[in-house]
């Protein structure tokens, strides 16, 4: 019996949200693969339908061996997934987006077992030519041409979900991998200068994690092996997001593969990708969760 889904990277700021809510709304018992480089076990659910495995990737098939018959899906969120620590973490980087989601996707069509990928909105951005703009873009791009070379020659099933600047509960506020909405948060809940990289005009769509985990469920539920993109409709510069807090701005050189928009495309790799929108609104969030803190 296929009664088990698996999630990769589910110790995460993504992958334990994913967990909670398929607890919620299926049947199925979870098995997170996670190595907690990134991942931290406060984030695990005390629940018997969840198993965490401490294990990283690139020996996901000996891990998983046991289980292997009763897979019914696997989301493969568990990569480096961070662009300018990519430069500095090049091998960290390789190691996980390369060699250890190779073998995700070679265990995934050996055992017949369906494949959700998280791609990324940075290895799409610009017609395509952000794809090289760091060693983090290059690999998600990279696994992309995999995926659709797996498909013409084997017929892998698999669905994409392209994931633009995912900000919300348990998000990475503190530390190398922090995102730039967690940043802020701890920043402004210290009293600190709020950090904006230089020009502060690069744009991003900020999107609530409710919104990309209902957007990853809904792909999963329809199973159409299609390209997803969950954004928000709204773009904003990181200076306007840094200025939603009403606080003070210091601005920090800029670094390279810094990326000055986020894009929307229609097509990949001769795909369709079907745009989902979220609902929650960026400015709404900041002003709901500075109303939590006693200043």
């Amino acid at each position: 019996m296929k009664n088990i889904i698996i999630v990769t990277g589910g110790a995460g700021f993504v992958g334990s949200n994913l967990i909670n809510y398929l607890i919620n709304k299926t049947k199925f018992n979870i098995i997170s693969i996670d190595d907690y480089s990134s991942g931290n076990k406060k984030n695990q659910l005390k629940t018997k339908r969840v198993k965490y495995i401490n294990a990283h990737t690139k020996n996901i098939s000996k891990s998983l061996n046991i289980y292997k018959k009763n897979i019914h899906s696997l989301f493969h969120l568990g990569e480096f997934a961070r662009i300018y620590q990519s430069f500095f973490k090049m091998n960290e980087c390789i190691n996980s987006n390369t060699i250890g989601s190779h073998e995700v996707f070679n265990f995934c069509l050996k055992n017949k077992i369906k494949l959700l990928y998280s791609a990324t909105s940075a290895s799409i951005g610009n017609k395509g030519k952000d794809k090289n703009l760091s060693p983090y873009a290059f690999t998600k791009a990279k696994n992309l041409e995999m995926l659709e070379n797996l498909k013409n020659w084997y017929n892998f099933k698999f669905e994409i979900i392209y994931f633009y600047n995912v900000y919300g509960p348990m998000q990475i506020s503190e530390g190398s991998m922090a995102t730039v909405i967690g940043i802020f948060e701890n920043q402004y809940r210290t009293n600190k200068f709020l950090t904006v990289v230089k020009p502060g005009t690069q744009s991003r769509r900020f999107t609530h994690i409710d919104d990309t985990i209902e957007a990853c469920y809904f792909a999963w539920k329809k199973n159409m092996c299609r390209h997803y993109s969950i954004s928000n409709k709204k773009s904003y510069t990181i200076e306007q997001v840094a200025k939603l807090f009403s606080s003070k701005i210091k601005f920090l050189p800029s670094r390279k593969g810094e990326r000055y928009a986020s894009a929307l495309t229609s097509m990949n790799l001769s795909n369709k990708v079907y745009k989902i929108f979220g609902k929650i609104k960026l400015k709404e969030y900041v002003e709901d969760w500075k109303k939590t803190l006693k200043r």
